[in-house]
């Protein structure tokens, strides 16, 4: 048996409980949590923007060490430090084949899969596949990256998604350059990775965008040149200050139409506006015919920062390594399990960066 925050519904109260995660398969791997970041997209799994299967183990971005391998696996090793990956690419789909692992047909879509059961027998669900805000996790081994062990846990934790994201999201979906503009609305953790990634691609001016005002000298700490409260100006704001033209590349990190709108509008005629935050199915984006020919944007998503995380992951933990990347920064709050109630209202409330849960 082991804890974990599990939701029983839409609505439900959030509960650390008991839960058997069950034995480890010949190809799973049995990861001891140490670490585990409160994402937007947890909250997302309860709040009906996704409609995962209930009773669920919420939480996907975690690292911790590997305490039992299947007979099968190869990867990793017992007392090996881990980063774990929520979309672990099958290599052998269409979209793997064509070197797209982030769109892989086996996780498109995924919400939950069945994983052990509670205490009283019912059968439980870890949400995409992982569970992670749980003091144990089980997993295939292509869902955990080796890390080294001079990283601390602490600090890897948020690799596997929030970091991940945003640097895959400058890197390759956008290609952002040096002295390249960008903006970056929506300063939760993706975003304020985002503004990490183009810090040290040498874009400039940097942009951030964000409805709350305590929120600028986290942005200003982590590579922003500039701070814009989020409201009916903005818009106006950014493009005086890219001498009327607006940005580059806008990075929208909320997921909503409102700020898709706003990202796309502070993009320059013939740049990039880039969709990072996932959003409601029902909440619709309005674009004119005229617009779409006269500015010649390209309007586009980024799945998972458009990454492969075998490649990507080392070089992001050389990159902390070295000094040059900063995750410490990123966490705002160290919680236990039973908090994660409180840093879903600090979430809504736009307060803190990323919340880390530490076990």
């Amino acid at each position: 048996m082991t804890s974990a925050l599990i939701c029983r519904g839409p609505g439900n109260a959030l509960e650390v409980v008991e839960v058997s995660l069950g034995p480890v398969g010949e190809d799973e791997v049995r990861v001891r949590v140490a670490a585990a970041g409160v994402c937007h997209s947890d909250l997302s799994m309860i709040n009906g923007t996704v409609t995962p299967a209930f009773p669920l183990v919420l939480g996907h971005e975690a690292a911790g060490v590997v305490a039992e391998v299947g007979s099968a696996v190869r990867r990793v090793g017992v007392g090996d430090h881990v980063v774990l990956n929520w979309a672990p690419a099958c290599r052998q789909c269409w979209f793997c084949l064509r070197g797209e692992p982030w769109l892989c047909a086996t996780n498109a879509g995924v919400a939950s899969r069945p994983r052990g059961r509670l205490a009283d027998g019912t059968p439980l669900h870890a949400m995409v596949g992982v569970g992670a805000l749980a003091e144990e996790v089980i997993v295939g081994e292509r869902a955990v990256i080796a890390l080294p062990p001079e990283l601390p846990l602490t600090d890897a934790a948020l690799i596997g998604c929030a970091v991940l994201t945003g640097f895959g999201a400058v890197r390759h979906t956008a290609a952002v350059a040096a002295a390249d503009s960008v903006a970056v609305v929506g300063l939760g953790g993706v975003g304020l990775s985002v503004l990490s990634a183009a810090r040290m691609a040498g874009a400039g001016p940097i942009i951030a965008i964000d409805s709350s005002p305590a929120k600028a000298d986290l942005a200003y700490a982590l590579g922003a040149s500039e701070f814009v409260v989020s409201d009916a100006t903005s818009v106006r704001q950014i493009r005086g200050l890219t001498e009327g033209r607006g940005v580059d590349h806008a990075f929208e990190c909320v997921g909503r139409s409102v700020t898709i709108s706003l990202a796309y509008k502070a993009t320059r005629r013939g740049g990039n506006c880039i969709v990072v935050g996932m959003g409601r199915s029902d909440d619709l984006v309005s674009l004119s015919a005229l617009e779409i020919f006269h500015f010649a944007r390209t309007l586009t998503a980024s799945v998972y920062g458009s990454s492969d995380p075998d490649v990507d992951v080392p070089d992001l933990v050389a990159s902390a390594l070295s000094g040059e990347l900063d995750l410490r920064t990123l966490v705002s709050h160290r919680i236990s399990l039973a908090e994660v109630p409180v840093a879903f209202e600090r979430m809504a409330a736009g307060q803190g960066a990323r919340s880390l849960v530490v076990l």
